[in-house]
């Protein structure tokens, strides 16, 4: 058990990463679901490919990732959600780590929605 000075003391160096994180200029964010039924899915690694990718692309500074629990829709599982400032946001659906990929390489670098990856654009297969 940590003292309560050890953990004010940790208290306040996270308010600083915070503040870095808030103040670092984000605009994009890329939530994946990570409830069990996403985690069942095949959720955990999408997240792990989103994390690696943005990172090997250099755009840290500008991509934040980040997962939540239910999304609400889990017949669509794993679950993505990209959130830009001053555009609507995009749920991609039925992801896969290559298909992160490419949402990675075509949307968030290129701008370009690939919309046969999202909501409305999801085809069950026969």
């Amino acid at each position: 058990m940590k003292t309560l000075a050890e953990l004010e003391a940790i208290r306040e160096k996270m308010k600083g990463k915070v503040a870095v994180r808030e103040a670092g200029g984000n605009t994009t964010r890329i939530v994946v679901g990570m409830a069990t039924c996403g985690i069942a899915a095949g959720a955990r690694p999408v997240l792990n490919t989103i994390a690696e990718e943005i990172s090997k692309m250099g755009l840290a500074e500008t991509v934040t990732v980040t997962q939540t629990g239910c999304i609400g829709i889990c017949q669509y599982e794993p679950v993505v959600e990209v959130f830009e400032q001053g555009k609507e946001k995009v749920t991609y659906v039925k992801m896969t780590s290559e298909k992160a990929k490419r949402i990675l390489e075509e949307h968030i670098k290129g701008g370009k929605v690939v919309a046969e990856y999202t909501i409305g654009g999801y085809k069950p297969e026969n």
